[in-house]
């Protein structure tokens, strides 16, 4: 009797328990276990070829006659600008698209609109067009298709976009006109390696880019933008690895070509004689030092040859020997946001040019020195004073010696 009633007693707890939750929501609820549907993660989308596209580039602008001493100085290969009827002008106006099309496939294509076609200015011309091909999963191993730099000298490698003096100096940069030419390259360099040239430009060092440790090729030989003539390909390699010792990090190089470069006609003085066939001899060797500017920096390059070169004293184009080099001193000082880079650089060339007229003879001695300033990523300016001595000569300008001294500005946009 008992036991039932303390069993009708439970019961009817239990239910007034449940009608006073049921009235007063805001109690203790009973936990209990519900099934909520789990979101399932989309797969994204793949991505679409314009999506790899890149875009970047930059632009100079320059003003060369400021302390002019010598109208009559001038630098055809490296700056069209100089002495009489100089004046303001653009150097450089450079949009660049790129992008990894596919995991093995990388694009390049860069127009330049400031170039020059006789008196006409601002003239768009392709300079770079290629494509690299990767031979394994990591890229190491590479093949490049195209128009793009030969790989003959760190400062021809060096995008102006990040060299300090605003010229290339003329005993290396002599080799190719716009540094660059049309063939097929091969490049190697491990991953590791890889990331150090980028590294090397992205931080601020001055880099030359990622040109591989070894790279080897062959080219048409007669520069940039220019129609192949003898069916004479030249032959580059090149081998130069970035050592990292300490805090510093050094890059010796050693790079050579070979070939036979015909002087096109139109490049030839009415009454100047040269060979038969029009084709020369075009062969140089090079050796590199770059210790990077963390904070003081050196950059020197020399290179022996022989090659096309006018001589005055027969009125013709011979095979001549060749000779020229640098160096560049630097230092770079971080203040606040702001990169400040103070430069000197001295250079010396003998030997001739096989792209200019006749294969213009030149003697050149130069000092520059110069400071960079780069208050935003996307401008930069760039105060330099040369003083250069230089004789060049053609069919035309026999005896052609001009000194002088000049301010030089730059001022640089950058976008990225």
């Amino acid at each position: 009797m008992r036991t039932a009633k303390i069993i009708t007693l439970g019961i009817a707890l239990s239910l007034v328990t449940t009608t006073v939750q049921a009235q007063n929501p805001g109690g203790t609820p009973t936990p209990t276990t519900i099934d909520v549907p789990q979101e399932t993660e989309q797969p994204k989308p793949a991505k679409k070829w314009f999506d790899r596209i890149n875009i970047r580039g930059y632009a100079q602008m320059r003003y060369n006659r400021l302390l002019e001493t010598n109208p009559n100085l001038g630098c055809e290969q490296c700056d069209k600008s100089w002495g009489k009827d100089g004046g303001f002008f653009f150097r450089r106006i450079r949009v660049i698209f790129y992008g990894q099309v596919h995991p093995r496939v990388y694009f390049y294509i860069q127009p330049d609109f400031a170039s020059s076609v006789g008196d006409n200015l601002q003239i768009g011309q392709i300079r770079d067009a290629y494509f690299d091909v990767g031979l394994d999963k990591r890229n190491e191993f590479r093949l490049r298709f195209g128009q793009s730099k030969v790989p003959f000298g760190f400062e021809n490698l060096q995008s102006s976009q990040n060299r300090l003096p605003l010229d290339r100096a003329d005993g290396t940069n002599s080799a190719l006109k716009n540094e660059r030419d049309i063939g097929v390259f091969f490049y190697w360099a491990p991953k590791k390696v890889r990331e150090r040239f980028s590294m090397l430009v992205n931080d601020g060092f001055k880099g030359s880019g990622d040109y591989g440790v070894f790279g080897i090729g062959a080219y048409a030989g007669q520069t940039a933008n220019s129609p192949e003539l003898n069916n004479d390909p030249h032959y580059v390699a090149r081998l130069s690895y970035p050592f990292v010792i300490g805090n510093q990090i050094i890059e010796p190089g050693i790079q050579a070509y070979t070939g036979q470069y015909e002087m096109p006609k139109n490049n030839l003085s009415k009454g100047v004689k040269y060979q038969e066939d029009m084709n020369y001899i075009d062969q140089r060797v090079a050796a590199s030092f770059i210790l990077y500017p963390r904070p003081f920096g050196i950059q020197a390059e020399y290179n022996i040859g022989r090659g096309p070169e006018f001589n005055k004293a027969t009125d013709s184009i011979e095979v001549q020997n060749l000779g020229g080099g640098y160096a560049t001193l630097s230092y770079m000082i971080h203040a606040g946001n702001m990169l400040i880079y103070p430069f000197t650089r001295i250079q010396y060339y003998e030997g001739g040019k096989k792209h200019e007229l006749d294969a213009r003879s030149y003697k050149v001695n130069e000092l520059e020195l110069g400071v960079e300033w780069e208050p935003i990523e996307a401008f930069e300016l760039v105060v330099m004073y040369t003083i250069s001595s230089r004789r060049y000569e053609d069919f035309t300008k026999r005896n052609n010696f001009q000194q002088g001294n000049l301010l030089r500005i730059q001022a640089q946009l950058n976008f990225r």
